[in-house]
Parts: C-alpha cells; sequence; structure tokens
C-alpha cells in the first residue's frame, strides 16, 4: 500500500495488513463524525442559558439548532461529489477548519444572530466529515475489517447522541454555555494533524466544475432545507394553519420532485440515486430512514420527559444519558465478534428487536417513572442501537463498486438525518396532540359532579389545611374557600400530569412499533 491512502485511486492489495497511515486516517475521521454528530445535540439541554445570555426569544432560540440542521443536511449528499473534484484530503482539511473556526465564532457570538449564522457554517463544514467517515471506512480497510469499521461509525454515531446532552448539561452548569464550542477546537486540531500526515494529495478536477449538476444541486438544496425547517417549525407555527410552513412545504414538495427527477435524468448525477434501486442497499436504507426517525426521536423525547415530567436541570438530564453512552461505547466493539458468531442479518433482526422492546419498556409510564424506568429502557435501547449501526452499515455496502462508495456514503447518511428529522417533529407533534386528548377525556370524568371528583378534593383541602378540616367543613365551610380553590388548582395539574405521561407513553409505543416493523424488514436482506 501506497505511504498515504488515497480514496480516489487507491486498490486494496490481497493483504491483511493495513499500514498505520490508514489507520490513523480513518480513526482521525471517526472523531471528527464524532464531533459533527454531537454538535447537533449538545446544545439542547442548554438552550434556556443560551438564549436567555443572547437575549432571545423562544422562537429566535430553535433556529440554533435548525440553522445547523438545514445546513448540515444539504451539505452530506454533495460530500462525495465535493471530493471527486477536490479530493478527500483537501475536503477533510477545509471542513475540519472551518468547523473548528465556526466553532470559536458560536463561543464568542455577541447577539442571536451572529450566533444562528455561526451555526450554519458551522454545520455547513462540519456536515462533510460524517459521510467521509463511512467513505474512508468503506474504501481503505479491507471487507473482513468492515465491520470494526462500522463499530467505530457506531461509536461515532452513538455516543455522541448520549456525549452532547450530558457534555452541554455539564459545561453549561459548571462553568458557561460558551465551553460547549470552545470543547471543538482540541480534537479538531488533533484532526486536521491526522489528515495531514495521513491522506495523500490528490490533484484538483476543476473541469468537474463544469460539467457540475447544478440543477440537482439547486433543487436538492431547496427541497432539503424547505424540508428541514417545515419539520423543526412547524409545530411552534401551528402547522398549516400558518402560511409560512405551508409555503414551506410547497418549495419542500417542488423541490425534492426536481432533485429526484435531475438525478435520474443526469448522464452525470453528483449522487447515483440508483443505489436506491439496488436490493440490500434500497432496503437497508429504507430501514436506516426509520431507524433515524426512532433513534433521533428518542433522543428528543427522553431530555423532555425529564424535564416536563420531573423538574430535572441540564446537568441532572445529562447524567442520565451517560450510561446510554457507555453502553453504546462496549457494545458497538462487541458487535463485530457477535457477527462473526452468527451473521450481520441475525444481528440486525435482533437489534431492531431489542430497540423496539427497549421502546416499549416505556408504554406504562406513571409519576414514579422516572431514571428508574428511562434509564434501564436507554441501556437496552443502546444495545439494540448498536447492533443495528454496524450490521446495517455492512449489509448496505456488500457488493457495491468502489467508485459508488461516495454516493452510498452520502445517500445513507442523508436518509438517516432526514428520517432524523421527521422523527423528531412527529416525537414532538405526537405528545402535544395526544395530551390534548388524554386531557380532554380525563377532563370528561372529572367534573365537581363525580363523587370521585368530590371526594379527591376534600382529600387534597384537609391535606392543604393539615388534617383541622372535617369533611363538611371541607366541602362548605366559608373559609376553607381558598383552600378549595389552591386544591382544585393542585387537580387539575395532576390532570395535565397524568395527560403527559399518557402522550410520551403513546409515543415510546410507536416508536417501538416501528422497529418491531424493521424486525420484519430485516428477515428480506439477502445473504452475500
Amino acid at each position: 500500500m501506497s505511504s498515504r491512502i488515497s480514496t480516489q485511486t487507491t486498490v486494496m492489495p490481497n493483504t491483511d495488513k493495513i499500514s498505520l497511515r490508514t489507520w490513523v486516517a480513518v480513526l482521525g475521521s471517526v472523531v471528527g463524525c464524532f464531533m459533527a454528530g454531537m454538535n447537533v445535540h449538545v446544545t439542547n439541554a442548554s438552550l434556556p442559558d443560551v438564549r436567555g445570555s443572547l437575549g432571545a426569544t423562544f422562537e429566535e432560540g430553535s433556529w440554533i439548532t435548525t440553522a445547523y440542521l438545514v445546513a448540515e443536511i444539504i451539505i452530506i449528499p454533495i460530500t462525495g461529489w465535493l471530493v471527486s473534484i477536490f479530493s478527500m484530503r483537501r475536503v477533510l482539511m477545509v471542513g475540519t477548519s472551518g468547523f473548528v473556526l465556526f466553532s470559536m465564532a458560536c463561543s464568542l457570538a455577541p447577539n442571536i444572530q451572529t450566533m444562528i449564522l455561526a451555526r450554519a457554517l458551522q454545520g455547513a463544514f462540519g456536515g462533510v466529515l460524517i459521510p467521509l467517515s463511512f467513505q474512508l471506512i468503506v474504501g481503505e480497510l479491507p471487507s473482513h475489517k468492515h465491520s470494526l469499521g462500522m463499530a467505530l461509525f457506531a461509536v461515532a454515531n452513538n455516543v455522541a447522541q448520549a456525549a452532547g446532552p450530558s457534555l452541554g448539561g455539564w459545561l453549561t452548569d459548571a462553568y458557561s454555555w460558551r465551553w460547549i464550542f470552545y470543547l471543538q477546537v482540541p480534537p479538531g486540531i488533533v484532526l486536521l494533524a491526522a489528515i495531514g500526515w495521513s491522506v495523500k494529495p490528490q490533484p484538483m478536477r476543476l473541469e468537474k466544475l463544469k460539467q457540475g449538476d447544478w440543477w440537482g444541486i439547486i433543487t436538492m438544496a431547496i427541497g432539503l432545507s424547505s424540508l428541514q425547517i417545515m419539520l423543526e417549525e412547524g409545530g411552534r407555527e401551528d402547522w398549516f394553519a400558518s402560511s409560512f410552513i405551508v409555503n414551506c412545504t410547497l418549495l419542500a414538495v417542488l423541490g425534492i420532485a426536481g432533485f429526484i427527477y435531475a438525478e435520474l435524468k443526469s448522464k452525470t448525477p453528483f449522487i447515483n440515486l440508483r443505489l436506491l434501486g439496488r436490493y440490500n442497499f434500497g432496503l437497508a436504507s429504507l430501514m436506516q430512514f426509520c431507524f433515524g426517525a426512532v433513534v433521533f426521536g428518542v433522543v428528543f423525547l427522553v431530555p423532555n420527559y425529564f424535564a416536563e415530567v420531573h423538574g430535572y436541570n441540564a446537568s441532572q438530564i445529562g447524567a442520565m444519558m451517560i450510561p446510554y453512552g457507555i453502553i453504546q461505547f462496549i457494545m458497538s466493539f462487541a458487535t463485530p465478534r457477535l457477527m462473526r458468531w452468527t451473521s450481520a442479518r441475525t444481528a440486525i433482526v435482533a437489534g431492531f428487536l431489542i430497540t423496539g422492546l427497549g421502546c416499549l419498556m416505556n408504554i406504562h409510564l406513571n409519576p414514579d417513572a422516572a431514571y428508574n424506568v428511562i434509564v434501564p429502557s436507554l441501556i437496552v435501547r443502546g444495545i439494540g442501537q448498536s447492533l443495528v449501526v454496524v450490521a446495517l452499515g455492512v449489509m448496505a455496502i456488500q457488493g457495491l463498486e468502489k467508485d459508488q462508495v461516495g454516493s452510498a456514503s452520502g445517500l445513507f447518511s442523508m436518509v438517516r438525518n432526514i428520517g432524523g428529522a421527521i422523527g423528531i417533529a412527529l416525537s414532538s407533534q405526537i405528545v402535544v396532540e395526544r395530551e390534548k386528548l388524554h386531557a380532554q377525556r380525563i377532563g370528561e370524568s372529572v367534573t365537581s359532579f363525580a363523587q370521585a371528583t368530590q371526594e379527591r378534593l376534600v382529600e387534597t383541602v384537609r391535606m392543604l389545611s393539615h388534617g383541622h378540616l372535617d369533611h363538611a367543613a371541607a366541602l362548605y365551610g366559608a373559609g376553607a374557600a381558598r383552600l378549595r380553590l389552591q386544591a382544585l388548582g393542585l387537580i387539575d395539574q395532576i390532570l395535565h400530569r397524568d395527560a403527559l405521561l399518557l402522550a410520551y407513553s403513546d409515543a415510546f409505543y410507536l416508536a417501538g412499533l416501528a422497529m418491531l416493523a424493521c424486525v420484519l424488514a430485516g428477515f428480506f436482506l439477502r445473504k452475500n
């Protein structure tokens, strides 16, 4: 093998020996993937502090996450095309440098407008790090090492989801939210050094810019960005009651339709959508879409559940996510050995089944269901998710030509992120709508004329009076009027808390069903 790697021209020799430079390139790309993945979630637990410090409204604060996701979801599909023009080394170096630079800009942002712009640029530069990690693993490691490579990729993706809220919450409480972004600088510098040493320079092919599939790129950017904004802002804007959301939806439909048409008609598409017609890759991509929706949705639900129902602060929420990250770290490296004992398809089926069971563990939530219920289910889901990420990636790439790896990595990452965006939006909407429905149904039986309500009212008034009132005084006594109002307020709080618990239970139930449906799909994957 050459002393430095080149994903454009390297042909893997028939040997088990892998050079040190190859391992440094692969491990460096995994670090970059972890950094980019963590930044999707790192501000989740800290948004109230960021909004307060920058004087932003709730709606403005939501764009701190939205801007990053919109930029990332646009750049991921075109990464392979950029590599074919500028080379792997240049794209990685520029992507990492820009990511570090705009991480520092986020830390120093004096106002919300600067923060949103810096987050968008951070997502644009960091977005290349995720698919290029996948591409380096597939393109530079021999096939018998793909399972180990996917284990590293799984660590970068899965642990990042747990590490983001955990580190973000802890740094915000211990120091300041600005340290969330300073945290990206040291690993970014290490990554630049690793790329500079291990990845071989290649000449640019700028003539491809003239032949670029610009119509496909423009329609994709319009369609995916509009879809992301519609999903992120829909709940806050009351969905299709808002003309803004209606316009975003129309742009998303027209843009995505134009993108699909352009890629299928183009002789030189920047991303090969025809790969979705390959049996295993197409089915695996569909499963990846569902998996992304559930995983991102659950990662969104859990912190919100702890905050809304149990009043946990950012650092407490982060601490609850630590076991979730640890088990995924362990399982990601155990999965390749399990796959050798069984098969990739068996690991996929088992992974979706375990993930689904982990979701179904949370379908009977009650006021006592805090870390004692949620953390065990997170651990179970962590085991299943690690199996899926490693094994599904291996099954998806089997049989693909090496010159299609760039398109495959972009597509596979794109469908996961689109699924994740839809999963977060659906999870949020399910909780909101089901809470309204359950509150209405519970409220129908909780009336002032119902015997059970009167008894509960008396018990609450007597509790507030420390037992100084008898039954009649609690119901009719003039001195107890103020206490009765307080009691009614408490009963109303309990009603809405119970409705919220039922709503979260419904969301976890639907997530579990989606994972069980993927179990069935797993049996249809073809062994190679």
